[in-house]
C-alpha cells in the first residue's frame, strides 16, 4: 500500500479519517508548506511488511536472501582515530 501524503493542516482536520487509514495498515507522511515532516506509521507492521512496502513503492529493491558477512577491507592499527586521519589527508 502507498503511503498518503498529508499536510498538518489537513491531518489536524480529520484526525480521525487518517487514524483509521493507519488502522489499515497504511503510513501517513506528514508535511509543512509541501516539506516532509514526519511519519505515522501502524505499530503492528513488522520488518518484513516494512521492508515489503518499501519494496513495492518502489524505493528499494532486494532478493530476499541475507546478506553475507563481510570483512573490512582496512583496519585501523594505529593508535589514531580514523577521522583525524581523513582530516590529515584532506588538508
Amino acid at each position: 500500500m502507498a503511503d498518503l501524503i498529508v499536510g498538518v493542516r489537513e491531518l489536524k482536520n480529520r484526525l480521525s479519517k487518517y487514524l483509521r487509514e493507519v488502522k489499515k495498515g497504511r503510513s501517513i507522511v506528514i508535511t509543512e508548506r509541501g516539506k516532509p515532516i514526519g511519519q505515522i506509521i501502524p505499530k503492528s507492521s513488522s520488518i518484513d511488511d516494512r521492508v515489503k512496502m518499501l519494496i513495492s513503492a518502489g524505493l528499494v529493491e532486494w532478493n530476499g536472501k541475507k546478506l553475507e558477512h563481510a570483512e573490512p577491507a582496512v583496519v585501523n592499527r594505529s593508535s589514531r582515530l580514523v577521522s583525524d586521519i581523513l582530516v590529515d589527508m584532506r588538508e
